[in-house]
């Protein structure tokens, strides 16, 4: 179900979505060579913590049967890993990767979802373009998410932006609604054609995270039940805020 947020569930957002920025940045300053993704799970925790919230995707429920619960604080997915990286003391960084930190902070009822894809090191010029075409593919999907929009107006600038730059999206995955649920309706998938899908309002809040692939788009499931690869070994990268539709320009939660 789609929720409308009141004034007072907003301001819980912003709060919930200011600690995810937070844990964000403090993750962003120790990425480094020679650090395992399991330290980066740790700063994120005790930052959240810190600041009277809970990492949302520690336990969440995969309901596969077999898979256990996600174990981490945050997902920490490194070079051919789109989603999902389980943070481990063996996957360590070395110079030239890119990690994506997709972490979520959950304060006071409602929750706060925010992905960016980092450089570890000196990193290659291909590399850094899929960041930054990444990150922008996000602003073009932003601009489109305005009150009597629709959400296939979004994944339609997601996916022209993106594949006008070489690149391509994936469509097994997508973005999604949030609120007191980490995984609200409606769904927002990071391609669509404009005029389609469901009508934006204000007081919706929603997550855009466009998840780009600099070779094929086919995908498959790692053996942990959970990460998410790129079949042909291709880089990819992933970028989200959790954003407010408001009467105007829309306003992102997830960002200081």
């Amino acid at each position: 179900m789609v929720t409308i947020k009141s004034k007072s569930e907003i301001e819980k957002m912003r709060e919930a979505g200011r600690v995810a920025d937070l844990a964000q940045k403090a993750v962003a300053a120790a990425i480094r060579p020679g650090i395992s993704t399991l330290e980066l799970d740790r700063i994120a925790e005790e930052t959240m913590r810190k600041n009277g919230a809970f990492p949302a995707e520690k336990g969440y429920p995969s309901g596969q049967r077999g898979v256990p619960d996600f174990p981490g604080s945050i997902c920490a997915s490194i070079n051919d890993n789109i989603i999902h990286g389980i943070p481990s003391k063996l996957a360590i960084l070395k110079e030239g990767d890119i990690i994506s930190i997709d972490l979520v902070a959950y304060k006071d009822g409602y929750n706060g979802d925010c992905c960016r894809t980092y450089a570890v090191g000196q990193i290659s010029e291909e590399a850094q373009k899929l960041i930054d075409v990444t990150r922008e593919s996000f602003y073009a999907g932003l601009k489109m998410a305005k009150p009597g929009n629709r959400i296939g107006d979004i994944g339609n600038a997601v996916c022209s932006y993106v594949q006008s730059h070489g690149f391509d999206v994936i469509h097994e995955f997508e973005g999604h609604g949030i609120g007191q649920e980490m995984h609200e309706e409606p769904g927002v998938p990071n391609y669509g054609k404009p005029g389609h899908g469901m009508k934006l309002e204000p007081g919706m809040t929603i997550c855009i995270e466009p998840m780009v692939v600099s070779g094929s788009r086919d995908i498959y499931i790692g053996d942990d039940g959970w990460s998410v690869w790129t079949d042909d070994g291709a880089l990819t990268a992933h970028h989200e805020n959790t954003i407010l539709i408001t009467k105007g320009e829309p306003e992102i939660l997830t960002k200081s």
